[in-house]
């Protein structure tokens, strides 16, 4: 039987998940600067691209985030012209944000560098290795009601921010 001095905390999942989840935040992060952007930027232009909400209020419940949130992000957002809002026929109202051609661009970008990221990341990995690593990722993603790759809709668990912080936290 294992006992909890047999294992170092170091070994652990969670520890090196955690370590190694900072620095490709940090690195993530970094990247974005040169956009003027930050990590929950990204996901806004994500959430819209995907049409999973266009409105301030339904984009909230999606990122997980305090609504006003949303709304500094759209400011940001709208002032580097990534997005409009436009006012909803349906509902004078309510103010529903699109991507523009800009957003997009931007959105395009962002992707490549993440993508170029990933490459960095897994460069010592065989390609068998990186396919394993994909899937475990996509099932341990699924299995906590967050995105997976082929399931954009799933159903984020309302006390996990996909954004990385806690709701209404930093942006």
């Amino acid at each position: 039987m294992l006992l909890v001095n047999d294992v170092k905390w170091v070994e652990t999942l969670s520890f090196r998940f955690g370590v190694l989840g900072a620095l490709v935040a940090d690195r993530h992060a970094a990247a974005l600067i040169a956009h003027g952007l930050k990590p929950k930027h990204v996901a806004l232009l994500s959430v819209l691209d995907a049409g999973l909400g266009a409105s301030q209020l339904e984009i909230a419940k999606v990122m997980r985030v305090a609504p006003s949130l949303v709304v500094s992000l759209a400011d940001h957002l709208e002032s580097a012209g990534a997005i409009e809002r436009l006012r909803d026929p349906a509902d004078r109202r309510r103010q529903l944000l699109h991507l523009t051609a800009r957003g997009r661009d931007l959105l395009a970008r962002c992707t490549a560098q993440a993508v170029a990221l990933d490459a960095e990341l897994t460069a010592g990995l065989t390609p068998a290795e990186r396919d394993a690593l994909g899937a475990a990722f996509d099932r341990l993603a699924a299995s906590h009601g967050l995105p997976a790759r082929g399931r954009p809709d799933a159903d984020p668990d309302p006390g996990v921010d996909p954004g990385g912080s806690t709701p209404g936290g930093n942006s």
